[in-house]
């Protein structure tokens, strides 16, 4: 079964921290942040639950999106690529989740051709993203 998410995880950081560092991250790939939806303050405003930090960034490679859209009208309903940097609530309060939308999914959705090159590029640069985010967390252990 096909992975929902590229995935990483920010130790010894605080959330602010990891949420300007995906955002240096997938700018440095293309990506801008066209949508955020602070979900911790949604859910207390709306419904007084409390949950952990949870932030969903709406990121665009606009180069891609436009090519993805001239493939498949629909594939709108799939953008922008969504971002999750999220506190681990099992762990430490300085371990941060970062989640990017795969992809690949696209094509799981659509069989138009054309898309799987559009989705491998995607992936490509969110994976670059992702990579970038644990290399930098690396170097900071140092």
């Amino acid at each position: 079964m096909m992975s929902l998410a590229l995935s990483t995880t920010l130790l010894h950081t605080s959330f602010e921290d990891a949420v300007e560092r995906t955002r240096k991250a997938l700018a440095d790939q293309g990506f801008g942040v066209l949508t955020e939806i602070d979900m911790k303050a949604t859910l207390k405003a709306k419904l007084g639950v409390d949950m952990e930090d949870y932030l969903i960034l709406g990121a665009c490679n606009p180069s891609l999106a436009h090519r993805a859209v001239n493939v498949d009208r629909q594939i709108g309903l799939l953008l922008p690529c969504n971002v999750v940097v999220r506190a681990d609530p099992g762990a430490s309060d300085d371990t941060v989740i970062i989640d990017a939308m795969n992809p690949q999914l696209m094509v799981q959705v659509s069989d138009q051709p054309g898309l799987r090159e559009v989705a491998d590029d995607a992936a490509i640069k969110l994976q670059a993203a992702v990579d970038a985010l644990g290399q930098t967390a690396d170097m900071r252990a140092m």
